[in-house]
């Protein structure tokens, strides 16, 4: 039986890409109320997993509970009705779309409007930068400002499990602490979130439970403050 509080369950995971076997038997859990994260280096694994909850990718075994239902090898648009959204790497924003278009795609799935309306006012409580940019293209925005938009289309589809992949690759030291303050916050407010991260000192900080992906396999597990406590993670990821 899945553990009573864990709202993303994956056990006994693997995942291939033709020959790769890019993810070796993961157990993860995502405890509800807690911000989860997973840190790793470039090509250990991290966003093959996040493909594979949402139904990019299907295990070749295991099994992915979501709410205690599996939903390994569901359809994506399946997927993200039950309550689960991405915010990918890269943004993967559409350019030529405006702010506001962009952010309402995000919603293209539900039918309750009253409630799309107050969520897209919450967007933008949490990015009043955007306010004003709604009407513009979202290719002219600066970088910080489309990862904006990126998670608030995401949480635009009302979801119980927000998962972000590298939200911070690419931005200034301060944008990095402006989106990370925002990610909290939605954690705070009652959204369960998993992050993937190579800024392993922001992600750490974050979140309250972490995971070390190591060439597909978790290398080690516990309480973000005890992971950051490491020395083996010290060495390995906070340059210390």
């Amino acid at each position: 039986m899945p553990q009573t509080d864990a709202i993303l369950d994956l056990r006994g995971v693997h995942l291939r890409y033709q020959k790769v076997h890019a993810v070796r038997g993961v157990d993860m859990v995502v405890r509800s109320g807690r911000l989860t994260t997973i840190i790793g280096s470039n090509g250990a694994g991290k966003t093959t997993i996040l493909k594979a909850v949402t139904g990019l990718l299907k295990p070749s075994e295991g099994h992915i509970l979501f709410c205690g239902e599996d939903i390994a090898g569901r359809e994506p648009d399946d997927i993200v009705h039950r309550g689960i959204s991405l915010v990918p790497e890269g943004r993967r924003l559409f350019g030529p779309l405006t702010v506001r278009e962009n952010l309402n795609i995000g919603a293209y799935l539900r039918t309750d409007r009253a409630a799309v309306v107050r969520d897209f006012d919450k967007v933008m409580a949490y990015f009043p930068d955007l306010v004003a940019k709604l009407d513009d293209r979202a290719e002219s925005l600066s970088g910080g400002q489309q990862q904006m938009v990126a998670v608030g289309r995401a949480l635009m589809a009302a979801p119980r499990l927000l998962m972000l992949d590298e939200p911070t690759i690419g931005l200034a030291p301060n944008l990095v602490r402006t989106i990370g303050k925002i990610i909290k916050t939605i954690s705070d407010n009652g959204t369960d979130v998993l992050l993937v991260e190579q800024n392993a000192s922001i992600a750490l900080a974050l979140s309250s439970e972490a995971y070390v992906l190591e060439n597909g396999m978790i290398a080690m597990q516990g309480p973000s403050a005890e992971l950051a406590a490491s020395e083996n993670v010290k060495r390995a990821y906070l340059g210390n």
